[in-house]
């Protein structure tokens, strides 16, 4: 049976992603698509060691996929063993929606700077193809997949789905897998912080430049490697760390 995209919103966790990429390679019509999904994912059995990542960043005109728009994509692939830096990429974009001033004094994006650069459309074959065969990783997959799945479905009537690998979420694992009680909040108690700038300085990471999408795909890249050598294992499977 066919998975609407509502449906997988709302049962991420049960997915079977081989299922659900050949169900997608036999219905899309859009060829970068087919592409996309006949690269395959993997087994969720499959250690970590053996998968290669991309990390993706966004940024965006707001947090609304179906009313915002992106305005830059910053990816850097990665595997367990290193991180690719010649295979980095970036782009800035023309989003069909106007730039918010707020979203501009976030991440610096101009409306100089987009006048002159391209719509999604010019770029998304190359995008894909750096996504294909690969696990992304992402901090905060509320932004990454919506946002994609929503500029494709607004570009070509087609959307997209993929496993991502959340590095917020394996930080609230850890840092909000308990709530505060009534006596900690009463005595001032905070929950740690799990934004990208303060888990990484958990792991003793280097500060970057934040809401750039190249230097926070790059940093999301480093945490999560940190987060597999204090937390998990080379052997440990996808399955544990994907939604």
């Amino acid at each position: 049976m066919y998975l609407s995209t509502e449906k997988i919103k709302t049962d991420i966790q049960q997915i079977d992603w081989l299922q659900l990429y050949q169900q997608r390679l036999a219905s899309v019509k859009d060829d970068r698509l087919t592409s996309f999904y006949k690269a395959g994912t993997f087994a969720p059995d499959t250690p970590i060691k053996a998968i290669p990542f991309v990390a993706v960043d966004f940024e965006t005109t707001g947090f609304d996929p179906k009313r915002d728009g992106i305005v830059s994509i910053g990816l850097v692939p990665f595997d367990l063993q290193r991180i690719h830096c010649k295979g980095a990429k970036h782009w800035i974009v023309r989003p069909r929606t106007t730039l918010d001033k707020d979203s501009v004094v976030v991440h610096g994006i101009t409306h100089s700077d987009i006048k002159s650069a391209p719509d999604m459309m010019r770029i998304v074959e190359y995008l894909l193809k750096a996504l294909e065969g690969r696990i992304v990783v992402v901090h905060h997959r509320g932004i990454e997949r919506p946002f994609l799945n929503a500029a494709l479905e607004k570009r070509i009537n087609e959307g997209i789905v993929f496993p991502v690998v959340d590095t917020m979420e394996l930080e609230a694992r850890l840092h909000r897998a308990k709530p505060l009680t009534l006596w900690q909040r009463f005595r001032g108690h905070t929950l740690p912080s799990i934004r990208l700038v303060d888990s990484r300085e958990r792991y003793h990471l280097p500060y970057y430049r934040q809401h750039h999408a190249l230097t926070d795909a790059l940093a999301t890249a480093e945490l999560f490697l940190a987060q597999v050598s204090h937390r998990f294992s080379e052997d440990t499977p996808i399955r544990e760390l994907w939604k």
